[in-house]
């Protein structure tokens, strides 16, 4: 009796689990084009796509999800089409689309180098891998009799992780390489036309090629780019690759065309202008290929602020194709990274593809969008990470101006945290070899043809082994027109540059001082954008433009990654790592950008806007004279009108400005005055803005702003004179009850200290003698709710061993004196008190004077004005004592709950918007106005919000809300600081406590709530705030911007 064969289950390795297999049965790569029928056709591309030859197949398919690709309704491609839509198990979904977000699978998941299943290259595990299964109905649309001899094409733009293809039931093939595309010859397959086709398409939600897509971001499955059907004629373009050949004058030029056909073929090449004229023409009649090699006198060069795009055709019998191009040339020169041979400035981010709604699947009018807020906030580059973009991102940046260093879809960094040697694994593994060259190809073939392109880059954080050098130089057999780049190639042995990721500003200034170099320096990654920051950018655009060797950076990164979701009771959030019940995941670290989840600008994109914008006010010189610096790489300023005015007393003018590109000079400010007969605390505004419209903004669009201070504050000693009174006469009184002292005034106005405390607790004033306006007791404050960039970096848990925000005042004595028999009309209250908190020795030794007074108010000349009124000055002397001190404190101030309907906030000081002191220039000092709602910044991940700094006085108001009787009021508080610098103030509808504690938006609703139906705000009012930094991901606060713990410091305030 013979046995029975053994069974084997898989029989073989499936596909995405076999690091042999790629591709079966794809075409090999090409350019992104479309057919059209002639070259009329083809010049309509922009305006009209539909008269391609291509079916777009976007819309609902059916779709049907599985544990495993070896489970579920595995012969699904051998069903009725019918049968699917009918049967309960099969669903409708959105293609392109990623499945977890349309309520299918497990959900989201957020890992930033983690891989989310076992790790064993090149395996991903068979039980735990997703399958989606799609199938949808289409029809052949091109007549039989046009082209019967035409060849029709699959085409999948984008679809992760990986996939095999079947129509009416024939295998097509199979791809992976998430964000490459994939394109399959299906003429073969198809019914006649005029008769039902259907396509039926397995989605693996991982694959081998996993390994290499561990990229920061949202681990998301689908087809999530369009789906296309191409009609290729008999005779067709296969593919064609554009280069523009400048002289070494960068003045005439070569336009050399090289064209790939499938026969022997008679190709006419048109070259219009911008305006449509023809430029260049021929014809070349050639097998398999083709090169053109047209001279071109003089062309229009294209560069990021000169986007000019000639438009080229190539036609031939019954099929035309067009390509925009731009004249442009890149290299190093000298070592210098130059375009057209002059020196150019990377002011760029990295841009994931994202969506709150949609996640990978971004629809196209918000990738427009995001391009055009880029523009419009002075960026000019983009690095695509980690992967190449949907295609019609390259065409945009064509045409806006927008330098691309285009990634390919590379990355392994989880393979680094699991023991070992990294590299072994995957990039210094020959097995992989093909693996990672064929990243490099779908890169280089499909975006060829953009003159935007100025930098491939062979992916990111993936160690550096043979594999990337065996990318850079397919790269360079194919493309010697461009740059390679690749940041773990630490000293640039196969690329062309070296490349560094969140260095200091001291680190990158040792590599520009360095004597001996020959390829430049780019961040490709610096100023982390994650919450409340990023701070002092400025002082690494500055080195960028000092340095010829700096060739600027990339703001990691665009845009936060939170996706649209909400609680049980409804409230909606963008949700991060952990909020959809992933596990592992890396918490918020997704919340990193620029702009919020919805792309609108968070503060750090109004300040990076700030930082790199192309003019530069500098100095006033000569009395009338502005210094100003051109930071523009190609154009002088003539495209740009300029308007001045003085903030303290509104007069504006305008003026002509022009002059070349990296250069400085004077502008005559006409009828600026002398300094000399201007008030105190003037500033002069400059505003530079498009004189005409751009293909981006409209006229009137402020690219950039200058203000300079003109005349020094006026003391806090000046504000207010005290008045002398006759010994009889009693301004103040000074009593003890129980456990208070009051003091009141003749005026009307009465105030309490708990003498267990030492705290002022009761402010009523005479005009509302019944309402204290202090919610809670006036307190000092060291710390503030921690921002991203606190937490993760040592101060942050620095402040938390240090137990900083658990500090408090303790009393240690007390004491007053009414001084009215001395002829000053005022009561002194010294406080002596400890700020420490439990468990440490450490504290802040803290003498407080209190002067009650009754003062006439001087304006800005010394002038008195009105009648007197009652003034508190508080002057405090700092003092840092005992072991283990933190290193910095978060803000050196006050704090108190302001009852009384608080509704309006004025201030002289930097605003309108949210500043600090190390991210502050963006907002220019000025008389502002706002509400204590408008005054909050809410971060999706809650943290310390909303200061406004180098404030000279701030008062909160109360309009009553249409009630008269309590409008009669007024103001509730005013705060002085005088000429100290970088004072602050901060206005909230929650406590510090509160917003340490919140991790949602949604989580400070109720405190809000509660806090407006009360009528009181949280108010500190800062003389020091420590800065932002970058350290949620480099360096922590630059030294200049630390409050550093271990100093003495006197500091005063009136309040009135």
């Amino acid at each position: 009796m013979s046995r029975p064969p053994k069974q084997v289950h898989p029989s073989s390795t499936p596909d995405w689990n076999n690091l042999q297999v790629i591709h079966r049965n794809t075409l090999a790569p090409r350019t992104s084009f479309f057919n059209y029928e002639d070259e009329k056709d083809a010049l309509a591309q922009n305006l009209d796509l539909s008269m391609s030859h291509s079916l777009g197949k976007s819309g609902k398919w059916m779709f049907q999800l599985s544990k495993s690709p070896l489970e579920g309704n595995i012969g699904f491609y051998n069903q009725a089409f019918a049968a699917l839509e009918e049967s309960p198990e099969w669903s409708r979904i959105q293609v392109p689309g990623m499945w977890q977000l349309q309520g299918f699978g497990k959900g989201p998941q957020y890992t930033n180098v983690n891989f989310p299943f076992p790790v064993n290259p090149p395996h991903v595990p068979i039980d735990d891998n997703e399958c989606g299964r799609y199938a949808c109905r289409f029809q052949n649309p091109w007549p039989a009799d046009k082209d019967p001899d035409s060849q029709i094409r699959l085409r999948f733009e984008g679809v992760d992780a990986a996939f095999t293809v079947w129509i009416n039931g024939h295998y097509v093939g199979y791809s992976q390489g998430s964000r490459n595309p994939s394109e399959f010859d299906v003429t073969r397959h198809l019914q006649p036309p005029g008769e039902a086709d259907y396509l039926y398409v397995e989605v693996y939600q991982r694959c081998d090629g996993s390994y290499i897509e561990d990229q920061d971001q949202w681990w998301l499955s689908g087809i999530f780019r369009d789906v296309w059907l191409h009609r290729f004629p008999k005779v067709r373009f296969e593919d064609f690759h554009v280069q523009t050949l400048l002289d070494d004058k960068y003045e005439d030029a070569v336009l050399q065309v090289h064209v790939k056909v499938n026969d022997t073929a008679k190709v006419a090449l048109k070259l219009l202008d911008a305006d449509g004229k023809e430029v260049a023409t021929k014809t070349e009649e050639g097998n398999d290929s083709i090169t053109f090699a047209i001279p071109v006198t003089k062309p229009q060069k294209w560069t990021a602020e000169t986007p000019y795009l000639y438009t080229l055709t190539l036609s031939m019998s019954g099929c035309a194709v067009s390509q925009k191009v731009g004249f442009r040339r890149v290299e190093l020169l000298d070592g210098v990274f130059c375009v057209n041979g002059n020196p150019i400035k990377i002011r760029g981010v990295n841009r994931h593809e994202h969506h709150p709604d949609f996640g990978r699947a971004v629809p196209y009018e918000f990738l427009q969008r995001d391009l055009l807020l880029m523009k419009r906030h002075n960026i000019n580059a983009v690095r695509t990470s980690h992967y190449i973009n949907d295609y019609r991102l390259y065409d945009l940046a064509d045409e806006l101006g927008l330098w691309i260093l285009d990634e390919a879809d590379l990355e392994c960094h989880g393979l680094f945290v699991v023991g070992g040697d990294g590299t072994k694994f995957t990039s210094d593994n020959p097995d992989w070899e093909e693996a990672y060259v064929d990243r490099a190809r779908q890169m280089v073939m499909r975006d060829f043809n953009h003159p935007s392109i100025i930098i491939w880059s062979l992916g990111n954080e993936s160690g550096y082994g043979r594999n990337h050098k065996a990318m850079a130089k397919f790269i360079r057999d194919i493309d010697t027109s461009r740059l390679i780049h690749y940041e773990p190639d630490w000293w640039a042995e196969s690329t062309d540059m070296i490349s560094r990721m969140y260095f200091s500003v001291k680190d990158m200034e040792g590599y520009a001082k360095d004597r001996n170099w020959s390829k430049p320096v780019v961040m490709c990654e610096y100023i982390h954008a994650m919450g409340n920051g990023p701070g002092n950018i400025k002082e690494y655009v500055d080195i960028f433009y000092k340095y010829p060797r700096l060739m600027g950076g990339f703001v990691w990164e665009w845009a936060n990654h939170g996706l649209r979701t909400k609680t049980k009771d409804g409230k909606e959030y963008y949700g991060y790592g952990g909020d959809f019940g992933d596990e592992p995941n890396d918490y918020n670290f997704v919340m990193d950008g620029l702009c919020h989840s919805d792309h609108t600008p968070t503060p750090g994109l109004i300040e990076y806007k700030k930082a790199i914008e192309p003019v530069q006010t500098l100095s006033v010189e000569d009395g009338n004279k502005v210094r100003l610096l051109n930071r523009y790489d190609f154009i002088g300023l003539d495209h740009l009108k300029c308007r001045w005015w003085l903030v303290t007393d509104g007069y504006a003018d305008s003026m002509p400005v022009d002059f070349p590109p990296h250069t400085e000079a004077l502008l005559t400010v006409p009828g600026l005055p002398n300094p000399k007969h201007l008030p105190p605390d003037t500033h002069l505004n400059l505003e530079f803005s498009l004189a005409n419209p751009a293909t981006w903004a409209d006229a009137g669009h402020i690219i950039a702003t200058g203000q300079i201070q003109l005349t020094k504050p006026t003391p806090l000693s000046l504000f207010f004179q005290p008045l002398t009174i006759h010994p009889q006469t009693a301004f103040f009184s000074a009593n003890v009850t129980q456990s208070n002292l009051q003091i009141s005034s003749t005026l009307g106005s009465t105030w309490e200290f708990n003498l267990v405390s030492g705290k002022l607790t009761t402010w009523k004033r005479h005009s509302d003698p019944s309402s204290n306006i202090l919610a809670t007791p006036l307190d000092f404050a060291l710390y503030r709710a921690q921002t991203d960039n606190d937490s993760h970096c040592d101060f942050g848990r620095n402040w938390n061993w240090r137990r900083l925000h658990q500090a408090k005042t303790h009393l240690t004595q007390i004491e007053w004196d009414n001084n009215n028999n001395a002829g000053k009309g005022e009561v002194t209250v010294h406080v002596r008190s400890r700020i420490a908190p439990p468990v440490m020795n450490w504290a802040v030794e803290v003498d407080t004077t209190y002067r009650f007074f009754v003062a006439q108010e001087t304006d800005q000349d010394g002038a008195v004005q009105g009648q007197g009124r009652d003034v508190i000055s508080i002057k405090t002397h700092f003092k840092p004592v005992g072991n283990l001190l933190p290193r910095a404190l978060g803000r050196l101030g006050l704090v108190f709950g302001l009852a009384g309907d608080c509704d309006a906030v004025k201030w002289f000081g930097r605003g309108p918007g949210e500043c600090y002191r190390d991210s502050k220039m963006s907002q220019l000092v000025g008389n502002w106005e706002a509400s204590p709602n408008d005054l909050e910044m809410v971060y999706e991940f809650p943290q310390d919000n909303g200061v406004r700094t180098d404030v000279r006085w701030v008062e909160f108001l109360r309009s009553g809300g249409g009630d008269a009787e309590k409008a009669t009021s007024g103001r509730l508080l005013r705060a002085r600081y005088g000429d100290l610098e970088g004072a602050s103030f901060q206005v909230l509808r929650y406590t510090t406590s509160d917003l340490d504690k919140a991790t949602h938006p949604h989580d400070l609703d109720d405190k809000r709530r509660k806090m407006k139906a009360e009528g009181k705000v949280e108010v500190h009012l800062d003389w020091m705030h420590h800065g932002l930094g970058t350290g949620s991901c480099g360096p922590e606060t630059l030294d200049e911007y630390t409050l550093h713990a271990g100093l003495e410091r006197e500091v005063e305030i009136l309040l009135d």
